[in-house]
């Protein structure tokens, strides 16, 4: 099944269909912090499903500024960085993202289930590749 729709920004047609990115978000101090995730391709941005109390979202928060890369599930990485901007989304986009990555992700089932049972909420983050 082809994930990717209207890929306008050539630098995230690498992503395709892969299964891992690393996000890589900044602390307030300007470091680093990489984590491998889920995405999704979509209309040309990634989306990207986690915990809402999660350091990443956090630091999203406070400096939108990531940058994106394949990945093995372990977080190494095997492509080239690319500079995006993140946000934090919700409404009719985030359930959008959210049915498209339970048909790309059949574990993100199972996790919607246990979310519903702990109560922690999720987010849904956005990344569009930073201007050229």
């Amino acid at each position: 099944m082809d994930y990717r729709s209207a890929v306008p920004d050539a630098r995230f047609a690498q992503f395709g269909d892969h299964k891992y990115v690393s996000l890589e978000t900044f602390r307030k101090s300007g470091a680093g912090v990489k984590t491998p995730v889920w995405f999704l391709l979509h209309n040309g941005a990634l989306y990207i499903y986690t915990e809402a109390a999660s350091g990443k979202v956090k630091r999203i928060r406070n400096n939108p500024k990531v940058r994106v890369a394949l990945c093995t599930v372990r977080g190494r990485v095997t492509g080239p960085w690319v500079d995006g901007t993140a946000a934090i989304i919700d409404g009719e986009e985030r359930r959008t993202a959210d049915r498209l990555l339970d048909r790309k992700y059949f574990l993100k089932k199972i996790f919607n289930f246990l979310t519903r049972i702990n109560r922690h909420e999720r987010a849904m983050i956005k990344v569009q590749p930073a201007p050229a």
